[in-house]
């Protein structure tokens, strides 16, 4: 049904019928969350290579221009990070840097490692040492490439962020839907908590939104290793002029996002991309990951929040602002984490987890 499920052996079929019900949500359908939560993360920019060149993202590098961070200063992040009172350290690159990222390789074999998946394994034991939670969002991955991570993650991500082919994605370089689906279904078959979301605005039609909408649900009713989902806009920066959603049309998707999953699943609104405080109605239930030391490096010109304003947003609704993991209490079992993942979180001192959850934890 979408491009490239055949050539990536991923089976994500989606019913007509519920593509037409969904499309009919409207926000008066939905109700608003009675909490919001958040994740204080450092953002770790591992590299900015990717073999795509998508119109609509800043965060690449070309060949000869892009950046390979080294273990000194991962660790100088993640201990700032640390530092000021980071729970979750966010691992992000471009996805796997192809041949023409010669440099890459090269400074990768220097540090004795043949691969970007070998290297940011490196990276999480560092956030580790550093008493940080990693979430690693290295965009497609096969088996054997999450494999080499997965244990040292206390989640993972990767945005679908839509199941059409779009011209925002075309040329030679171009993401495949199927590819993205086939990330999110090896994530549930290796039991990873997963974080991912869907783009506005990027050229797809309302269909195409239901349509990924219930594609990411099909993959957790199958697993159920979706923790949430991101519904974001996109905006102008250097690379793209096309303009950002109007509200209505946010209010609209974010509604059908949260009336199109189960309610386990949390519907996260970034609130330096999106106009948050117009979608909490919407079923909007997180903030998602803020930094207070390092820049949104996939977005540079929209700066996260501060906390205060975060407050300030929960205080307007009238909820609670409740500070989280990088993965969702439901998932803090031995199912869903290793063991190294959950010592680190018993051994830490972490908010939201009170004494039963931490004993919990701790007897799995």
């Amino acid at each position: 049904m979408f491009p490239g499920i055949a050539e990536y052996g991923v089976d994500v079929h989606v019913a007509e019928s519920d593509v037409e019900a969904l499309l009919e949500v409207t926000p008066d359908d939905v109700a608003a969350s009675p909490t919001l939560s958040f994740a204080r993360n450092v953002f770790v920019p591992l590299t900015t290579a990717c073999r795509y060149t998508c119109s609509y993202c800043t965060y690449y590098d070309p060949p000869g221009q892009a950046s390979l961070l080294t273990p000194a200063e991962v660790r100088e992040i993640c201990e700032r990070g640390a530092e000021a009172g980071c729970t979750e350290a966010l691992f992000t690159f471009g996805d796997d840097p192809d041949d023409r990222y010669t440099e890459i390789h090269a400074q990768l074999d220097s540090l004795g490692h043949d691969s970007i998946h070998s290297y940011l394994r490196e990276a999480c034991e560092i956030a580790l040492d550093c008493g940080l939670l990693p979430h690693s969002n290295p965009g497609d991955q096969s088996r054997e490439q999450m494999s080499i991570v997965a244990d040292l993650n206390a989640s993972m991500g990767v945005m679908l962020e839509t199941t059409a082919e779009i011209r925002a994605h075309g040329g030679p370089r171009a993401k495949s839907p199927g590819q993205r689906l086939n990330t999110l279904d090896i994530a549930g078959e290796l039991g990873v908590p997963f974080t991912t979301g869907i783009l506005v605005g990027v050229g797809e039609s309302w269909r195409d939104r239901a349509e990924s909408i219930l594609a990411i649900r099909e993959l957790h009713e199958r697993h159920g290793h979706v923790q949430e989902i991101i519904v974001q806009p996109v905006v102008n920066n250097e690379r793209w002029r096309g303009g950002s959603p109007d509200v209505e049309t946010m209010r609209r998707v974010t509604a059908m996002a949260r009336a199109g999953l189960p309610g386990e699943v949390s519907i996260q609104s970034p609130p330096n991309l999106a106009p948050v405080r117009k979608l909490l109605d919407c079923g909007v239930d997180d903030l998602g990951g803020v930094s207070p030391i390092t820049d949104d490096h996939i977005n540079p010109e929209y700066a996260w929040p501060a906390l205060r304003e975060l407050k300030e947003i929960a205080e307007e609704a009238g909820v609670p602002l409740e500070e989280r993991l990088p993965v969702h209490e439901r998932y803090l079992t031995e199912q869903w984490l290793s063991d190294r993942i959950r010592r680190a979180i018993a051994d830490g001192d972490f908010p939201g987890i009170d004494d039963e959850l931490l004993a919990a934890v701790s007897a799995e």
